[in-house]
């Protein structure tokens, strides 16, 4: 299993010096990915809290750094790691502006970019872009298709609710296809989950984006079979799932104890997140994301690169 690395867009990260730390740190340690992550607002009394039932907003995300901006940083300064966004919303977003900022990463980059998308939840942020909650699927899909449509051969010609491309080009194109992976929930998606958002993963994905929520057997097991699930339904769609990739994101929360047995996957000491990267593993993870920007405690970024470089160097003792 390949580990990646979230890059650091928090409050308090230096972003004319962190960012292109950060990026040549990782990629010297071994790490196969760097990452970004959309935020597009900090709302003063969020309609939404952060998790339910009433988990508030990480202080630290008062700051999230635009994520193509950060990406396109990494992939000046490194030459081998894939860069991905994990995850931009597709509601926030013009669909051809948002293809075409991509392509052009893409471009700088060699032909790196793996463009994570996902509904988002956020009433706060779609308000402030002029979607709604009820606008996210629909604009996900569109954007989608527009994504197909644009960095396909020119002339282009598309034509959607909010989008009309007649017979022009668009250029730049990706040095290749971009791979498109899809976020969706927690490791659980179990028959109660939603079939549409389910579908679209097996239907359009090259792979899928879930957070690893129960550690241990239990949270493999678990894992194991929601993936098992979107093949199976890629295969019907006439889809070839050896293609698809399972990467999982692991945002971590350090404690200064060992967390009860009733933790969350990735909360807890060290050791616990080193257990709970082994689980997503076991699970059949081809890749696992170590997203370490939620640590109010972390003084600077040469702490979070320590920890990531220690990170690292264990996952590949084991």
């Amino acid at each position: 299993m390949r580990l990646g690395l979230r890059l650091p867009q928090r409050l308090g990260v230096d972003l004319q010096h962190d960012l292109v730390e950060a990026a040549r740190t990782a990629e010297a340690a071994g790490y196969a990915s760097l990452w970004t992550y959309e935020r597009l607002l900090f709302p003063k009394t969020p309609a939404e809290p952060y998790a339910p039932p009433n988990v508030p907003w990480p202080e630290t995300q008062r700051q999230a750094a635009d994520s193509l901006a950060v990406l396109t940083a990494a992939a000046v300064a490194t030459e081998r790691v894939r860069l991905g966004t994990a995850v931009l919303i597709a509601a926030l977003h013009t669909p051809v502006q948002l293809a075409k900022q991509l392509a052009t990463v893409d471009q700088i980059s060699g032909g790196r970019v793996i463009a994570g998308m996902a509904t988002g939840w956020s009433t706060d942020e779609f308000q402030a872009t002029g979607a709604t909650r009820a606008d996210r699927g629909r604009f996900l899909d569109e954007t989608l298709d527009v994504f197909d449509a644009v960095w396909g051969p020119d002339p282009v010609n598309f034509r959607s609710p909010r989008v009309v491309i007649d017979n022009a080009s668009v250029l730049p194109k990706p040095v290749s296809r971009i791979p498109v992976m899809l976020g969706g929930g927690g490791s659980n998606i179990g028959r109660g989950t939603s079939s549409k958002a389910v579908q679209r993963i097996a239907e359009r994905a090259d792979g899928w984006l879930p957070l690893l929520s129960t550690p241990g057997p239990a949270g493999a097991a678990e894992l194991r079979a929601s993936w098992d699930r979107i093949r199976g339904m890629a295969a019907e769609y006439g889809r070839e799932p050896s293609r698809m990739e399972l990467v999982v994101v692991g945002n971590v929360t350090f404690t200064d104890r060992p967390a009860g047995p009733d933790r969350s996957a990735f909360v807890g000491t060290l050791d616990q997140v080193m257990d709970d990267v082994r689980t997503a593993e076991e699970a059949g993870a081809d890749e696992l994301i170590v997203d370490l920007n939620l640590q109010d405690w972390f003084t600077g970024t040469r702490q979070m690169l320590e920890t990531a470089v220690e990170i690292r160097e264990r996952a590949a003792a084991s």
